[in-house]
């Protein structure tokens, strides 16, 4: 095997063969007393040291307080721990992890020091869970290339040119380089799908409710949710347990299920007939893309499952994001519009100035399109268990194109119009991920989105798992940051 293909390299050092293993096997040594919390942040601060440098990924790190939270935690006995038994991971910066700097990729917060955690940080923490690092994500989250004026641009390990798409680039990236087992995301517009797909881990969009969330402008603010990250999809349910649970301050998050999300990804549960889409019926996808999605969903076939090509009616989807998106950043970053535009990226400043625009009459028909949008593809799932697509229209594309403006001879009017296979999913109130199914001509990962019915997470897991057997490409992470070929 040449060397630019190989998993890891001749840069092996005593103790960072851990950093190969699955998450689920680091939790179960753990838990057996193998290994300890404090152990693991030893072998990820000196991978960071030797990694991140090339690629940007974990700006913000945090081991001084993940230490002393380790070691409170190791008071407790090996096993009773929590679901993460002390595994480190690191949260998204647009999030507030206490005493912890929380810039959201702004010069106007480049030196805010959070002064209370979110609910689902306390939630991973009292499960287990041990924050090192804060991730890199654009401005706000606001575009699917992670760069921002703070600390820069986080860089593809597949090839250091390309994007790592965004908003949860940061993550993938870590994740994508051994600098993290699990990782914290959220998506809106496919912000944990998107750098997934061009990462090569796997990233999930849960329903929503099904992570609680620390209330913001509305009661119902839901098109974004947290999710889980990770390299294979045993530890992204792994992780989406530890996520997972009702928190009385979120009155809209979901009781914990009565069986775990691993033990459904575990179970072999095999669907019966699923649904390829290319495009959605929406958008336009770069031929490759959609050439190694369609091929990676026909392996389902050899399972004995019919795979037909279909999707439901989504014809709405760019109209009604558009105005959901708009209205979410006027209620929420209006105030910075008045009072620190200067300081805010030309994106941000369009996305809030459209918001303030709408009419009532605009809003109430997003919203009844986005209903009209769900009760059809409810309906649909009534006769396919799975909807699977490309994650992303294009490969990873060169890092100084702020985003994708054409695919396929179709010119984008915006910034976020490329996103649309995976922002229709979202108005549908799906839970969705992006699995790695193959590669490009040229080496970059190629993401399958895989779709299931509102609260279908274990199907969908279950699903992922069975397809991510056939497909042979777990494990091709973690990798080096690689030069461009």
């Amino acid at each position: 095997m040449a060397q630019e293909e190989t998993v890891w390299g001749e840069t092996e050092v005593a103790g960072q063969e851990l950093i190969r293993e699955t998450a689920s096997a680091i939790v179960g040594k753990l838990n057996k007393g193998e290994v300890t919390p404090l152990d693991l942040l030893d072998v990820l601060e000196k991978r960071i040291a030797e990694v991140d440098g090339k690629v940007n990924a974990l700006p913000t790190l945090c081991f001084d307080r993940a230490r002393r939270h380790a070691t409170e935690l190791m008071k407790k006995p090996a096993g009773q721990r929590g679901l993460l038994a002390g595994m480190p991971l690191p949260i998204k910066d647009l999030f507030n992890v206490k005493g912890v700097l929380n810039t959201q990729g702004s010069p106007i917060f480049k030196d805010a020091i959070s002064e209370w955690s979110d609910i689902f940080v306390e939630h991973l923490e009292g499960n287990g869970g041990v924050v090192y690092a804060k991730s890199n994500t654009p401005e706000f989250g606001a575009g699917a290339n992670t760069f921002n004026e703070v600390f820069g641009a986080t860089l593809n390990p597949w090839d250091i040119s390309r994007s790592a798409a965004g908003s949860s680039g940061g993550a993938a990236v870590a994740l994508a380089t051994g600098m993290a087992w699990l990782a914290h995301g959220t998506d809106m517009g496919g912000s944990l799908r998107n750098p997934a797909s061009f990462c090569g881990i796997v990233g999930l969009r849960p329903s929503i409710g099904r992570v609680a969330h620390t209330l913001s402008a509305t009661i119902d603010r839901n098109l974004t949710v947290h999710g889980p990250m990770a390299r294979n999809v045993e530890d992204l349910a792994l992780l989406l347990d530890a996520m997972s649970g009702e928190y009385p301050a979120d009155p809209l998050s979901l009781p914990a299920p009565s069986t775990t999300f691993l033990s459904a990804a575990r179970s072999g549960r095999k669907p019966k007939r699923i649904a390829y889409s290319p495009d959605l019926g929406i958008t336009p996808v770069d031929p490759e893309v959609a050439a190694v999605t369609r091929k990676a969903a026909q392996r389902f076939a050899e399972l004995g499952v019919i795979v037909e090509e279909a999707h439901p009616d989504l014809r709405e989807a760019h109209e009604c994001f558009q105005v959901l998106r708009a209205f979410d950043f006027a209620m929420t970053k209006e105030k910075l519009l008045r009072t620190r535009r200067d300081l805010l990226k030309p994106e941000v400043i369009w996305n809030i100035e459209e918001g303030l625009k709408l009419t009532v009459e605009q809003i109430a028909r997003a919203e009844a399109q986005r209903v009209e949008m769900t009760a059809r593809t409810v309906e649909f799932f009534r006769s396919y268990d799975l909807l699977l697509a490309p994650a992303t229209i294009v490969p990873p594309f060169p890092i100084e194109n702020r985003y994708v403006a054409e695919c396929a001879g179709k010119k984008f009017d915006n910034y976020v119009e490329w996103l649309a296979i995976v922002y229709a999913i979202t108005l549908a109130c799906c839970p969705a991920l992006s699995l790695p199914c193959g590669f490009t001509a040229s080496g970059l990962p190629v993401g399958l989105q895989m779709v299931a019915a509102p609260r279908g997470e274990a199907q969908l897991l279950a699903g992922a798992k069975m397809l991510e057997d056939v497909l042979g490409v777990r494990g091709t992470t973690p990798i080096d940051p690689r030069a461009p070929k």
